[in-house]
């Protein structure tokens, strides 16, 4: 049998499960990329709103483009199980927040009505760096289009994505789009509408949420005794910090009850997770796919690599950082990375690096050279991810790399055997990787030529024990 509804009332009583009702009231937020991200970390905020008597926060949760997360989720009626795991223990919960799932790509009409209901108050979005696409923009304009003509309230629209000053650049992207064409009375009436009745506040979210595994499926159905075909596990670890810009002001005092920063300053938590947790992700992923790691916790269980993510962060990182609690902050990273339940694939976490290194990686490498400051561990990793482009590991197994630039980079990667120096300077020649300074930058071109040699010829740990014992 199959978790839904009807059996959720013979779960174990140790498991975690929604008591309220999840049938009378209609969804208060609409969320734009159903993935295991948003579904472990703010459907799991909302469940606890839902739990202590608010009935605004159910989710209708739309799926850009993946029918078969839907049709699973469906057929659970919107329920899954968490596996919640650190050094304190496990515990499974069964969240109860998504009340109803559509298809973006063939439901679009029933996503712009979701939009427009008159009980939608939030609009929430996890749809990556490269998700912030035009045909987002007027999905989200069709929808708020409708609420303006049927003179309902303006909503809060938050992104809560690795992508920095996110909400502004939502809110920019889709002014840009009401201003493609010439602007008619209606469209200047929209833009007034969305300056005066809408909030794009900015925020960071940061929980590790690897994409499910069988094993993650099995461990379900054993807690559960029933099958679980949507089942994800997560650290016990969260954070979300929002910027204090809500349609409803009253919204900040809800979102702290459940545990949410509200804050006025977001940028100072962004930058500290895009650098620190992200930028060494990264790094990290990049070289368990070139040495054949399968996952981050067993890059990070490594002294070496240890060793280099923790320098990467205090010596390189933190110095050019507004967060006041880094050194705190890097250390319960270090903790989390090592996390034996989250197998978090490391080819997962590389995916799309040609989107995620400009925003991860240059600020740090700009500040140290700004200060005369070392950039050896920033160098050595933009070296792996020159080596990663080759799509073969050390131990010889092939690997694909997903990227939007895959057949690019690979074009440019497969010169580094006969042409080592050459391919390093072509790949670090690229302003959308690198910005418009560091490509001009001698010193950083000839440490990062440096490593990649040493890579090439050593490997990737020898590479990176030298640097830290150094």
């Amino acid at each position: 049998m199959h978790l839904c509804a009807l059996t959720l009332a013979s779960l174990p009583a140790d498991i975690h499960t929604p008591v309220y009702d999840r049938r009378r009231h209609a969804p208060g937020v609409v969320h734009l990329g159903l993935g295991a991200f948003h579904r472990a970390h703010q459907a799991m905020v909302f469940d606890q709103l839902l739990a202590d008597g608010d009935t605004r926060w159910g989710i209708h949760g739309v799926g850009m483009t993946r029918p078969d997360l839907v049709n699973h989720l469906r057929a659970q009626d919107g329920l899954y199980a968490v596996r919640v795991a650190d050094g304190q223990g496990v515990k499974w919960q069964v969240p109860g927040a998504l009340w109803r799932t559509s298809v973006a790509t063939t439901e679009r009409h029933d996503v712009l009505q979701a939009i427009a209901a008159p009980s939608t108050r939030w609009v929430t979005l996890t749809v990556t760096e490269k998700g912030y696409t035009p045909a987002l923009a007027q999905l989200l304009l069709d929808g708020l289009r409708l609420r303006q003509q049927a003179d309902l309230p303006g909503i809060t629209i938050a992104s809560c994505d690795n992508l920095q000053g996110n909400g502004h650049k939502l809110q920019a992207l889709l002014k840009a789009q009401i201003s493609t064409h010439d602007i008619t009375a209606q469209d200047a009436g929209m833009l007034r509408w969305l300056d005066a009745h809408c909030a794009f506040p900015c925020s960071m979210v940061d929980r590790i949420v690897p994409a499910a595994t069988p094993e993650v499926l099995a461990a379900a159905s054993q807690a559960l005794g029933l099958r679980d075909d949507a089942a994800l596990s997560t650290e016990g670890f969260w954070e979300w910090v929002i910027e204090d810009r809500l349609a409803d002001p009253l919204d900040a005092a809800l979102l702290q009850s459940a545990g949410v920063r509200v804050t006025p300053d977001v940028h100072s938590y962004e930058e500290a997770k895009l650098r620190m947790l992200n930028g060494s992700h990264t790094a990290m992923a990049l070289m368990g796919a070139v040495t054949g790691r399968p996952f981050i916790a067993s890059c990070i269980g490594e002294p070496h690599i240890r060793s280099f993510v923790h320098r990467l962060m205090g010596q390189e990182v933190a110095p050019h950082l507004s967060r006041s609690d880094w050194a705190d902050y890097r250390d319960a990273l270090i903790t989390r990375f090592g996390n034996p339940y989250l197998k978090h694939s490391v080819h997962q976490i590389a995916t799309d690096s040609s989107q995620k290194i400009p925003q991860r990686w240059p600020p740090s490498v700009l500040g140290q050279i700004a200060q005369g400051a070392s950039f050896e561990h920033h160098a050595l990793a933009a070296a792996v991810f020159v080596r990663y482009t080759l799509g073969v590991d050390e131990p010889g197994q092939a690997y694909a790399l997903n990227d939007p630039q895959a057949t690019n980079l690979m074009t440019m990667g497969a010169a580094q055997r006969t042409a080592p120096a050459a391919c390093v300077r072509a790949v670090l020649a690229r302003e959308d990787l690198w910005g418009s300074a560091l490509p001009h930058n001698a010193a950083w071109i000839a440490r990062v030529t440096h490593w990649h040699q040493h890579v090439l010829q050593h490997g990737v740990d020898h590479a990176v024990q030298q640097l830290v014992e150094a």
